[in-house]
């Protein structure tokens, strides 16, 4: 296969979200600006050598966002005396950690979902996205900071949509009831477009990784899971993100979603990941199930 056929389906995707947002369904869905400090940090964060200096003044430069870096390095998680410092939060978390605090904080104040039909949003996200980096650390070759980034916006479409969209919420409701079509068919037989095309424009507009803007607009899109002329990292991301959701679900016993008994196995063949292996995965979390509390 070459480069640039397996190169063509993010930008076909691209091509189509450019085209809806002037000409189609997009056109009045408001996309706010990605937060200045969000992009100073992954400007920060982006050279082989992260500017700690930088990070370090755009977590002070935000009181809220200092404190949750603190309440997360004195969680029960780390032993030690209490630190005190934003330095002594990131030393003892590590930059990647922080980084992604940082990131889900950001983003978190920047969308805001204030609706009981998306109640625990964006602490669902914030599960999902260090699930996704715990799997991205078993997996070779696979980015933990692109894996978290899509964990954290894979849904992000939805609280995107209930500000934008006149009559959204009820179709969150009639969206969860019903279980004779998908989720997503629902939202665009009312709206003519869904949550992951809405997503994948988030993306696209906040400049998050090409892979993560696919892979946005492909996770209800299970049947062409592994299929020709999507990059194979698109593939990964859409996978896992199917086996973190199992794993979120299972640590907090619910059952298991419709997506999940119809196309987890093609995902963890996918991953080349068996049963034995997930339940390792699980068996693991459930040892640290306080960072998924504190996600």
């Amino acid at each position: 296969m070459t480069t640039a056929t397996t190169a063509s389906r993010t930008a076909e995707i691209a091509r189509d979200i450019d085209h809806a947002r002037t000409r189609g369904a997009l056109q009045h869905i408001v996309i706010p600006p990605a937060p200045a400090l969000l992009v100073r940090l992954r400007a920060a964060m982006q050279p082989a050598e992260p500017d700690l200096n930088e990070i370090a003044r755009i977590a002070a430069g935000d009181v809220a966002m200092a404190a949750t870096l603190l309440r997360n390095a004195n969680s029960p998680l780390y032993a030690g005396q209490p630190v005190q410092t934003v330095g002594q939060a990131m030393n003892r978390l590590g930059l990647k950690q922080t980084a992604a605090i940082m990131t889900g904080f950001l983003v978190r104040h920047a969308l805001p979902v204030d609706n009981r039909h998306l109640q625990r949003f964006w602490e669902r996200s914030g599960q999902r996205a260090a699930v996704m980096a715990f799997i991205a650390r078993q997996l070779a070759g696979m980015s933990e900071d692109v894996a978290h980034t899509y964990g954290l916006f894979c849904h992000v479409g939805q609280p995107v949509m209930l500000q934008s969209v006149r009559g959204y919420a009820s179709t969150l409701v009639e969206a969860a009831a019903r279980i004779d079509r998908p989720f997503i068919a629902t939202e665009n037989a009312n709206h003519r477009t869904d949550h992951a095309v809405v997503g994948a424009l988030v993306a696209r507009v906040w400049r998050l990784a090409p892979e993560v803007m696919a892979a946005i607009r492909l996770h209800h899109d299970l049947d062409t899971l592994g299929a020709e002329g999507t990059e194979p990292g698109v593939h990964t991301l859409v996978a896992a993100g199917l086996v973190a959701e199992h794993l979120v679900r299972r640590h907090e016993a619910l059952p298991p979603e419709a997506d999940w008994s119809q196309h987890g196995t093609a995902a963890m063949a996918w991953l080349q990941v068996d049963d034995g292996e997930l339940q390792h995965w699980e068996d693991e979390l459930r040892e640290f199930s306080g960072s998924l509390a504190d996600a």
